[in-house]
């Protein structure tokens, strides 16, 4: 399968061994309080999630990558040839690059990768396009996470080490008198038995290119996602920064969680009241004007991978 030629311009040893050492730092911040925790047999409610639910690991996401249409030279970069979808640069990529005639380079394979990850970029593409025009939609009040603990006492199913803030009875109150009308089904496939019939929609994974919307948390953390999971087509820093906003999107969403995490360091957002409902929308509104930007980032950075 051909791919696209791409523009490519070349990173000296300083440059790119610079940007890989700002990246490793950027992630040891999240990454190793994460560590630590986990060797001592400890969990944190919000600050675990993004190592925990989603399969990339923190050695993968610590990995410096600088993206298609970019030569790194040096002596250094010769070791990501035993990395998967790394090569040496051709003459003409290295002339492309303005390279002198013998200086060697190395180059992300975008050949190799698109030929076994057709389906995922096109798949990504269409999930990321499709959300991305559809109208945002504001008014779910995060009762996702309500719906997986609703009479929980008789599923013990989720968090068994944190409280509900206002107790089972007055979780599922909460849950049973509001309008529950969740889109994405990540979250959707987590709800007790007794709350899936109570959702508007019922989302599986073959709706789910026709349900996303961008007012979705979830659908907003899951940016995270579809990067890592095209890493190394795309360059690490992008990746960190849909990691980042997933953080912050994890953190908003357990503070309007029914969990009691304030000592834990995360104030509620009281959802079952006007003044949390409407400071609930603020931020998620927000999170879906940022995670747009981002969503073109993304987009942007698929189209040379035809």
């Amino acid at each position: 399968m051909t791919v696209p030629q791409l523009a490519l311009r070349a990173l000296q040893p300083g440059q790119w061994m610079q940007r890989q050492q700002a990246h490793e730092q950027r992630v040891a911040q999240y990454a190793d309080p994460y560590l630590q925790r986990r060797s001592a047999g400890l969990k944190h409610p919000v600050e675990d999630f993004l190592f925990t639910y989603y399969s990339h690991k923190p050695g993968q996401l610590r990995r410096w990558h600088p993206g298609a249409g970019v030569v790194l030279t040096g002596q250094q970069a010769q070791d990501r040839l035993t990395w998967k979808h790394y090569r040496i640069a051709d003459v003409v990529e290295r002339h492309a690059a303005g390279l002198p005639g013998g200086c060697p380079g190395v180059v992300f394979d975008a050949e190799s990768f698109c030929s076994g990850r057709r389906e995922a970029i096109d798949f990504t593409r269409m999930i990321l396009g499709r959300t991305a025009a559809r109208p945002a939609q504001f008014g779910c009040f995060g009762l996702h996470e309500w719906a997986m603990v609703y009479q929980q006492e008789s599923n013990q199913v989720r968090h068994d080490y944190l409280s509900l803030r206002l107790g089972p009875a007055g979780t599922d109150e909460v849950v049973e008198k509001s309008r529950i009308r969740c889109t994405h089904f990540d979250a959707y496939r987590f709800y007790t038995p007794q709350a899936a019939p109570l959702n508007e929609l019922e989302p599986t994974r073959e709706n789910q290119r026709d349900l996303e919307q961008p007012g979705c948390l979830h659908a907003n953390m899951d940016l995270y996602k579809w990067a890592y999971k095209l890493s190394p087509a795309l360059p690490s820093e992008l990746v960190m920064d849909c990691f980042e906003l997933s953080w912050q999107i994890r953190a908003m969403d357990m503070k309007a969680s029914p969990y009691d995490l304030a000592d834990w360091g995360y104030p509620p957002i009281r959802i079952e009241t006007a003044a949390g409902k409407s400071a609930y929308v603020a931020q998620q509104r927000y999170f879906s004007t940022r995670s747009a930007q981002l969503r073109t980032k993304l987009l942007d950075a698929l189209a040379p991978l035809g």
